[in-house]
């Protein structure tokens, strides 16, 4: 059982017996360094604007001297955009279908002018940070400025 594992599973007991009393120093770590650590990154978008923005932001910010295999897995939006929460299931979709040892997903937060959100998962499909932006029509910024600030605040959010 690797770190995180062990981290997960300890926070799991500590929870059913009514201890659990908040996040602890090194389970953030254990997460940061996951995400420092990992060596294929899955960019679950058909879209290649946001695929491009999101793996320049990666290279610049996370991965800059690092020999990291980065890559865009093609995923139909209608598809995902049929589900609860089609961000999620974009990034499930990646999980399932390749090998990475992390997927960024990024997609509408829930149904229609709820927004969207970007998620940082393992390559088992458990969420390590994440980011939500309002509807489009309400910040009115460029999809090119709302990814970048998406995936930097869900890199911040666990110390990156």
């Amino acid at each position: 059982m690797d770190k995180l594992e062990t981290y997960i599973r300890k926070a799991y007991l500590e929870s059913s017996r009514g201890e659990r009393k908040g996040d602890k120093w090194e389970e953030v770590e254990t997460i940061k360094n996951y995400i420092l650590n990992s060596k294929k990154v899955a960019i679950a978008t058909n879209n290649i604007n946001k695929f491009r923005i999101i793996k320049d932001t990666l290279i610049e910010k996370v991965y800059k001297d690092r020999d990291v295999d980065i890559f865009k897995v093609d995923i139909p939006t209608e598809v995902a955009d049929l589900t609860r929460l089609p961000a999620l299931s974009k990034g499930l979709i990646a999980v399932d279908t390749t090998d990475a040892h992390l997927v960024i997903a990024r997609g509408r937060l829930g149904v229609p002018g709820s927004g969207s959100i970007l998620l940082i998962m393992d390559g088992k499909g458990r969420i390590l940070s994440g980011s939500i932006s309002p509807p489009s029509v309400i910040h009115k910024r460029s999809i090119e400025d709302t990814v970048r600030e998406e995936l930097l605040e869900a890199l911040r959010r666990i110390g990156i």
